[in-house]
């Protein structure tokens, strides 16, 4: 078939409203339904897990062997540890980013009482006050607390607001879509991702494109907390591509240009015959990619894995900078890889055997182990 239109103003919409969604870990509940809503507009079967973690059907030409396709929609944010003498909240941190790109934002605190805005700041703020200790406070969790929007002289003033321990804090995102194509935001990791399956979704249905075997498209709601696929895979899926961000930083051969396939992370290398796919599917398709290999990362694919889900993984990234802080991604990779998604529904099916869960040695992989390069 011809190249994929990939709807780039649907692309961006879906990215826009997802961002002005909150879902901190643990408080997913609206960004669940914004997704079911847009997959009911989408005529698309779709089922959830008791917790909320989605799955959605597009039905290929045969059933088996199933694949599916996945990114989160949860984010970072924290959590209110303790309401401080001063009326003021110590935070905690849900899933794993620093302490230095939470001081100076805004956030709301999700209460009994209704909803809280607030800033996180330094417990020391004023260099008016401080001086030079403003510089040289150390960098931590500890080191920070929420200022409340609120008249609060004391930890009672606060309480009486509803605010209490345990509170969900979600960090307003600030997205910036820039003339340039560069898109600035937090919470990029993974609503980007999960913007760029609802536009492969979007691109396959609108063209009348059918899978090769049935795809199930997957999001999560508790990836950030290493939970992930864990809970709502099929017996059917034989094969899983994840969808996330790839750090682009020193050392790291991801760019914020093109697709970044990943080819071990920090649980291991990814399954050899399914990366080598996906990397020969964007030769074949003209899709600019390069590979990297994340030393500190985790993805949705290691949660199914280790809840022993007995399928072949793969990881494709979004290049984004300043992962799990002030990120930033390039429109065209978004593009890219919404290219390389339909390219992979439309693929054939290399190991059939995949089909059952059990067989015998028929059918079954080989590896190169010995080339001649003479």
């Amino acid at each position: 078939m011809a190249r994929p239109a990939i709807d780039l103003d649907y692309l961006k919409s879906r990215l826009a409203d997802l961002l002005n969604t909150p879902s901190p870990t643990g408080y997913t509940d609206e960004a669940v339904w914004q997704l079911c809503r847009e997959l009911e507009r989408l005529g698309l079967d779709y089922e959830l897990t008791r917790r909320g973690a989605i799955r959605a059907r597009l039905p290929g030409r045969t059933a088996k062997p199933a694949r599916a396709i996945v990114a989160h929609v949860d984010t970072l944010g924290a959590q209110v540890k303790q309401v401080k003498d001063n009326g003021r909240l110590e935070l905690v941190a849900i899933g794993h980013w620093s302490s230095r790109f939470a001081e100076g934002a805004r956030a709301t605190i999700f209460s009994e009482g209704g909803a809280w805005r607030g800033t996180i700041l330094p417990l020391k703020a004023s260099g008016h006050t401080f001086n030079e200790e403003v510089d040289t406070q150390p960098v931590s969790w500890r080191q920070i607390e929420l200022r409340i929007d609120a008249v609060t002289h004391g930890r009672d003033d606060t309480l009486a607001l509803g605010v209490d321990v345990g509170d969900i804090v979600a960090i307003d995102p600030q997205p910036e879509f820039m003339d340039t194509g560069f898109i600035v935001s937090r919470h990029l990791d993974d609503k980007a991702g999960v913007a760029t399956l609802l536009a492969a979704l979007e691109c396959m249905i609108r063209e009348e494109r059918i899978p090769t075997v049935d795809t199930w498209w997957l999001f999560t709601i508790a990836e950030e907390v290493g939970l992930g696929a864990s809970s709502v895979l099929i017996p059917d899926v034989a094969a899983m591509v994840t969808v996330d961000n790839g750090t682009t930083a020193p050392g790291q051969n991801s760019s914020e240009f093109g697709v970044t396939i990943a080819m071990a992370d920090q649980t291991g290398p990814f399954d050899w015959h399914l990366s080598r796919k996906l990397v020969q599917l964007a030769r074949e398709h003209d899709i600019p990619h390069q590979k990297d290999v994340f030393r500190y990362y985790r993805s949705d694919s290691a949660s199914a894995l280790e809840s022993g889900a007995d399928i072949r993984t793969a990881l494709v990234t979004f290049g984004i900078d300043a992962s799990h802080g002030y990120e930033r991604i390039h429109e065209s990779a978004l593009t890219d890889l919404a290219r390389l998604l339909v390219a992979y529904a439309e693929s054939d099916v290399e190991i059939g055997r995949d089909a059952k869960p059990l067989s015998g040695v028929k059918g079954f992989t080989h590896q190169p182990v010995d080339e001649d390069h003479d």
